[in-house]
């Protein structure tokens, strides 16, 4: 973990780390980032024994991108290994599928990402059974006996609910369980799930790590070599594998990691701040917030609190015309991107949440004009559906 100043575990700090991560060594007229290695085959007399043989299977562009991943994951480790994938989807399923088999279980959250329940359906159809239970108060753990796999989702998408990484990943290895962790929303410099205990840290880097809203990419990274393997085995089969202009878009953006992540994480409390003090908006959930359910737990555990905020509003239509009236935020399905974005998440259909329920996520823009964009947004939604209600009487708190 950081120290009390914010200096990472190495000796340098997260800024530091994040612009350097993964560049190889200088050579004398070659640029500091190599550019992008578009090859399906490499040059390959004799015996294939050499690091490049086929474009499945390994890309330079690949390997700088995970050397810089790994070193985010786990600052000062040799032994953590990182591999890259197409999709966050793409990781999540590597992970799965390489390690259960027919007659295994798996906990996963109740209250997790809405693609995983398809993941569920074809993990049943392979003859895993796959159990659920909530995110908040460690609920997994009532299900874990026998399970070969604990998945753990936290901060929880879209609710934003914590469980405790410590505790769960020493009940789960005390039962025999492997631990993998969803660190999507976090990021590696908000929290580092393999120093937690977890035996894999996964993540949609579509999100915070790229943070541009131009990359599909995920990866997973894992202490074990034999379980990195097996993960690699399963990429190589099925295929996702990143192209190599990806990947590079994806390293020169982690460079600016950390200074978008401290800009949208201050800027994600103010606006849970200001949120909390309007009449309208109730179940806000943001972790960084002092009063919210989880910020005891996520204070331990989490270095920055992310750039989602949660809340809800009285119902699907002011939904609708609050992200409507919004000026400077994009209505979208993604998150941690340098443009705000918010959604009314129940438009999806595969999260249990209201259907006024918003998820927003906080963007680089100032602050005062943010917070400013969605009050207003707020007000003038409150005053026009007053207009459509003549017999609606006065909000309270």
């Amino acid at each position: 973990m950081s120290s009390a100043d914010g200096t990472a575990d190495g000796g340098i700090g997260d800024g530091t780390r994040a612009v350097r991560a993964g560049l190889p060594e200088p050579v004398k007229y070659e640029p500091t980032l190599p550019g992008p290695v578009f090859a399906a085959h490499f040059h390959l007399p004799g015996e294939p024994t050499g690091p490049y043989t086929y474009g499945r299977d390994e890309n330079p562009t690949w390997t700088h991108l995970e050397r810089a991943v790994g070193e985010l994951e786990a600052p000062g480790e040799s032994g953590v290994e990182t591999l890259v994938f197409a999709s966050g989807m793409a990781a999540i399923s590597a992970v799965l599928f390489s390690q259960l088999k027919a007659g295994d279980a798996v906990v996963v959250p109740s209250d997790g990402y809405q693609a995983l329940p398809l993941v569920h359906e074809q993990l049943r159809a392979y003859g895993v059974e796959v159990r659920s239970a909530p995110t908040g108060g460690d609920a997994q753990l009532s299900v874990l006996a026998g399970a070969k796999l604990l998945w753990i989702e936290t901060p929880s998408n879209p609710g934003l609910d914590v469980c405790d990484l410590r505790r769960m990943a020493a009940a789960a290895h005390e039962a025999g369980a492997l631990v993998a962790v969803d660190n999507t929303l976090a990021t590696p410099l908000g929290q580092r799930p393999l120093q937690l205990g977890a035996d894999f840290s996964v993540a949609s880097d579509t999100k915070g790590m790229t943070g541009h809203g131009d990359v599909l990419l995920g990866h997973v990274s894992c202490r074990d070599p034999r379980r990195a393997a097996e993960v690699r085995r399963w990429r190589k089969i099925v295929g996702a594998i990143p192209g190599p202009m990806e990947a590079w878009l994806a390293h020169r953006s982690l460079a600016t990691l950390q200074l978008r992540l401290d800009r949208q994480c201050a800027t994600a409390l103010a606006l849970a701040e200001a949120l909390a003090a309007h009449p309208d908006v109730t179940g806000l959930r943001y972790p960084g917030l002092p009063g919210d359910p989880s910020h005891e737990v996520a204070a331990r555990q989490m270095r920055r609190f992310g750039s989602v905020v949660s809340f809800e509003l009285p119902d699907r239509e002011w939904a609708e015309r609050f992200l409507g009236a919004l000026r400077l935020v994009e209505e979208a399905t993604s998150f941690g991107g340098v443009r705000s974005t918010a959604e009314r998440r129940g438009r999806w259909g595969g999260d249990a949440v209201p259907e006024g329920f918003v998820r927003f996520s906080v963007g680089a823009e100032d602050p005062e004009d943010l917070i400013e964009d969605v009050l207003r947004a707020l007000d003038e939604t409150a005053k026009d559906a007053g207009q459509r209600r003549p017999d609606s009487g006065p909000r309270t708190a």
